[in-house]
């Protein structure tokens, strides 16, 4: 499938800035109004109820990795309107247009290497601002080449996944087999013994949470991130009945047995460094 290197695309990028952040958002914990200045300043973390909300791709990779380290990989790579997709009124092509205006990317993941504490890591985070974050022919093979560079490098794995759209049902079988790909990617690192760690944040639903982000040797949720395959208010209304209360949300997974720990955004850079000195030895020693 001809979905990469398109030159209307990369001029399109070329051509827009993202769209400015307004001077203050609702907070999804508690609804109060807060300052987007404050909020950046506490990485996105509601200073009154401790709500994580959802941060950019590259926000999160330049809050977790050492100063500049980043080198993004596939940068890129875009999406085709394979399937003459309506979306109410505007194709495919036009909504994936308006995702680039306001992102100012190509696609919902940004990915590549840089590094942790000195320790070369390769590293992927999807963008919930883009499309939701969600699933497509691109993002499965950006994950799966950046997969591939681990193994021949030798690297760690850390995936960081903001993606409440799941598999994005545009691209229909296209994106739904991405769930494969990621996944047959993971077991060569995984015969390799290469060590992947998951972050699952607000929210990781539907293809992404069924695919690779339920495969982490370690899987580590912020708190109160909304995780699973099929939202609360869809399985309520399907089994027609009352859900626990906080259902799907990190600390019911923890109880669960379905992620290892719930780690706070202002600790994750050194818990990530903690990990991979257990796992692998002490990066500066090595």
């Amino acid at each position: 499938m001809a979905i990469f290197g398109l030159e209307l695309l990369k001029k399109f990028h070329r051509r827009h800035d993202p769209i400015e952040n307004p001077p203050a958002v609702k907070c999804k914990g508690c609804g109060e109004i807060i300052l987007v200045k404050v909020l950046e300043e506490n990485l996105g973390v509601c200073q009154l109820c401790g709500f994580h909300s959802q941060i950019s791709a590259r926000t999160r990779l330049q809050i977790t990795l050492d100063k500049d380290s980043f080198v993004e990989h596939d940068a890129d790579l875009a999406s085709k309107d394979i399937l003459n997709f309506d979306c109410g009124g505007k194709t495919y092509q036009e909504k994936l247009f308006d995702e680039m205006k306001k992102t100012g990317q190509l696609s919902a993941i940004i990915a590549g290497e840089g590094r942790l504490e000195g320790r070369r890591v390769a590293i992927l985070a999807t963008d919930p601002f883009f499309l939701a974050g969600s699933m497509d022919s691109v993002v499965g093979e950006k994950f799966a080449r950046l997969a591939e560079f681990a193994l021949a490098e030798r690297l760690p794995l850390i995936t960081v996944s903001s993606s409440g759209g799941g598999a994005r049902m545009h691209e229909g079988m296209y994106s739904l087999m991405q769930m494969a790909k990621t996944a047959a990617a993971l077991a060569r690192l995984r015969e390799a013994g290469l060590p992947f760690v998951s972050v699952v944040t607000e929210c990781t639903m539907g293809g992404v949470w069924a695919s690779w982000a339920a495969l982490g040797d370690i899987i580590l949720a912020e708190p109160g991130a909304l995780v699973g395959f099929t939202g609360p208010r869809v399985i309520k209304t399907t089994i027609n009945a009352e859900l626990p209360a906080g259902f799907q949300r990190s600390e019911f997974l923890l109880a669960h047995g379905q992620v290892d720990q719930i780690v706070p955004r202002s600790v994750l850079r050194e818990r990530l460094i903690a990990l991979l000195n257990l796992l692998l030895g002490d990066a500066a020693a090595a």
